[in-house]
């Protein structure tokens, strides 16, 4: 009862445009009365003057004393708009639950979130694999001016199979976005996300949601159309473009001199990378991507796999210039933890400066890094796998020119990850 009651408030929230509609109500039923009351040539004065007689003779109240008639006037006053309020709310209610019976019990919720978080700050969010979805799915409480530019040269798994049979971009990180930023029901998403595992077809180790974009590519006949319907479908809080919609592979220079190319091998390699490459190295980003840029009012960069998530993107041309250009505040999101084959034994600063030296221009100015220590138990499970704590040498980051942003970001279930909430709310206060 009072949960329901707290979600009918809602229609009184600033920003919902509502109130000034239900405002008229009363006004409406004013000249309405006024009306029928001049029609009628009731003497209405005559009957309130006869029912004060009557108060006054049986009870003992004077209806025509300040203290008696005000609050009377008032309580009746604020008794007729409930009535109309709850009148208009139920046939609302009685015409969305057969429009769409889903939303007959949350109408107010999903007005409230459609106008609230359209009003929220304009986030341009740069990655691509687990680390950018996390963020996403705390971002999207606060508002739904997002955009996330997504990597586009994963080359495993079901990914790397679509690419390779159909030439369609690999569409796995682009998926894991869109279900973060979905405002769908949790079914739907469950399905998105679902994986055909445990037999030997052709199915085998593709997920649901890689094979739908790869069918709405086919029908739509272009990949970045197939991804805006699919946003449709999830009904997602925001937007995710893909850096480019140009096939292009990645390649890494290793610190033998040796190259490797594609994502599977240079993270395979387990050498240390001295830099990373795109061939074509003359891709051009969508115009899409640039205009978010430009409007943003913050721009993050990361959590993710540095060399084969983040930095990809800024390879594309255009998307390194356009974040030095903007006015925004430009935010990069270390890693808890290294990953092998990539960042094994990389500090809070090594990290920064991977990203920043892959280059020509400073491309952000806040570093956040974790400071919260994973449990025991935790840090021998990633150790048995190459992995350990991004250790947060602050100093080192100064030294370098950046303000450095440190708090308590993680979250420790079976593995170790940034926690979508306190990234967000973190990422929100530098926004205001």
């Amino acid at each position: 009862m009072r949960k329901g009651i707290w979600s009918s408030l809602k229609w009184l929230y600033p920003g919902m445009r509502v109130k000034r509609w239900l405002l008229l109500v009363p006004v409406g039923a004013f000249a309405i009365v006024v009306g029928v009351v001049l029609l009628a040539n009731i003497a209405v004065f005559e009957y309130l003057n006869s029912v004060g007689r009557v108060a006054f003779s049986r009870f003992g109240i004077r209806l025509d004393q300040p203290t008696t008639y005000i609050p009377l006037s008032l309580g009746l006053i604020f008794f007729g708009l409930v009535l109309i309020f709850v009148a208009i709310r139920q046939v609302i209610r009685s015409i969305i639950s057969v429009v769409d019976p889903r939303a007959r019990d949350k109408l107010a919720d999903v007005l409230f979130q459609k106008r609230y978080l359209s009003q929220g700050q304009r986030i341009v969010v740069i990655g691509g694999g687990t680390g950018l979805s996390t963020m996403l799915r705390g971002l999207k409480q606060y508002t739904s001016n997002i955009v996330a530019i997504v990597t586009v040269t994963d080359d495993g798994g079901s990914s790397g199979k679509l690419h390779r049979e159909l030439g369609m971009l690999p569409p796995g990180d682009i998926r894991n976005c869109l279900v973060a930023l979905a405002d769908a029901e949790p079914l739907m998403t469950e399905l998105f996300q679902y994986r055909f595992n445990g037999g030997t077809g052709s199915l085998q180790g593709h997920s649901f949601g890689n094979l739908l974009i790869a069918a709405m590519t086919n029908i739509t006949g272009d990949f970045e159309k197939a991804v805006k319907e699919t946003s449709n479908i999830l009904a997602i809080r925001g937007r995710v473009l893909p850096s480019t919609i140009e096939n292009v592979q990645l390649h890494a220079e290793l610190a033998d001199g040796s190259l490797a190319d594609g994502e599977t091998n240079i993270v395979a390699s387990r050498q240390r990378i001295r830099h990373i490459f795109l061939t074509p190295s003359d891709i051009r980003p969508l115009d899409e991507s640039i205009q978010a840029i430009a409007l943003a009012d913050v721009i993050i960069i990361g959590p993710g796999s540095v060399y084969t998530s983040i930095v990809p993107n800024l390879l594309v041309l255009g998307i390194a210039d356009a974040i030095a250009d903007s006015k925004a505040e430009k935010v990069y999101v270390c890693n808890v933890m290294t990953q092998p084959g990539e960042t094994e034994g990389f500090t809070a600063a090594d990290h920064v400066r991977a990203v920043a030296n892959h280059s020509d221009h400073r491309i952000f100015n806040h570093v956040l890094v974790n400071r919260q220590v994973p449990s025991l138990e935790l840090l021998e499970k990633y150790a048995e796998q190459g992995a350990e704590l991004v250790a947060p040498d602050i100093d080192a980051v100064r030294e370098m020119g950046y303000r450095v942003v440190i708090g308590d970001f993680m979250s420790q279930t079976d593995v170790v990850r940034h926690d979508p909430e306190k990234l967000a709310q973190a990422i929100i206060r530098l926004a205001g």
